[in-house]
């Protein structure tokens, strides 16, 4: 509600023409603009002044103190193809076959890159962007990339991914102290045409507040429920100080 009072209060000033005023940065109430990052690729687009005098048609001039003004603008998503040569050679001793060496792709015969597969993922998982939702956006592109596609790629990617969970798991439960928690989720249930309500349980690891030099990670476990049994089952090879809430069923976690 908070976002919607805000833009609310913009679109008012907008019509009023008190966004138009130029001591408004300066109001108490307005938060103060925060500079732009450094590192960003610059454009300059350089505007000439004209050669004659509007007033009174003069082509005398004396240099001014140029006016510059930086906005931060948005250069939209693209996609590009990527041909992989790998080129051959034939010995002419004795015709051995010599080739450069190609990378490995993450689906052999597919068609999308690594790239793409890991924003795929990111945006499903992280942006919580449905696949039909992203086979729209790349639609807007000029790319043709169905839901069901984005589907299988996705179920091949994680499990490309499951060796990497699971060393990220290993490390939590050999570090020293962890942090937990769960949230509850709503998951599609079809067979009742409604949701019903998951769990995902998550453990943290993050020592740079006292200089541990031991990297952070932070590991991601999914149940349907909320029995005090999956907890103690993630935590089974964990045998150090845990923070949590009193939530009762980590008590089967901690005295295995």
């Amino acid at each position: 509600m908070l976002e919607e009072i805000e833009a609310a209060r913009a679109e008012a000033d907008a019509c009023s023409g008190k966004a138009l005023l130029p001591d408004l940065d300066d109001a108490p109430d307005k938060p103060k603009r925060r500079p732009l990052p450094d590192g960003l690729p610059t454009e300059e687009r350089v505007y000439a002044a004209p050669c004659n005098c509007p007033t009174c048609g003069g082509t005398s001039f004396l240099k001014a103190a140029d006016k510059v003004v930086q906005v931060m603008e948005h250069v939209p998503a693209s996609v590009k193809i990527v041909r992989h040569v790998e080129k051959r050679m034939v010995c002419r001793d004795c015709d051995t076959t010599v080739s450069g060496e190609m990378p490995t792709l993450p689906i052999e015969r597919g068609k999308p890159g690594p790239g793409l597969l890991a924003h795929i993922m990111v945006a499903k998982f992280d942006d919580h962007i449905p696949l039909y939702r992203l086979s729209e956006m790349y639609d807007r592109l000029g790319v043709d990339i169905s839901r069901s596609v984005m589907a299988d790629w996705v179920g091949r990617v994680s499990v490309l991914l499951a060796p990497l969970i699971l060393l990220i798991r290993a490390h939590i439960a050999a570090v020293d102290r962890i942090h937990t928690d769960d949230t509850p989720v709503d998951v599609l249930d079809p067979g009742r045409g409604k949701t019903k309500t998951g769990r995902v349980w998550v453990y943290v690891f993050d020592g740079s507040g006292y200089q541990d030099p031991t990297p952070g990670a932070i590991a991601y476990y999914y149940s349907p429920d909320r029995k005090g049994a999956h907890p103690a089952d993630h935590l089974a090879n964990f045998s150090g100080v845990m923070h949590a809430d009193g939530y009762g069923g980590y008590v089967a976690a901690v005295h295995m």
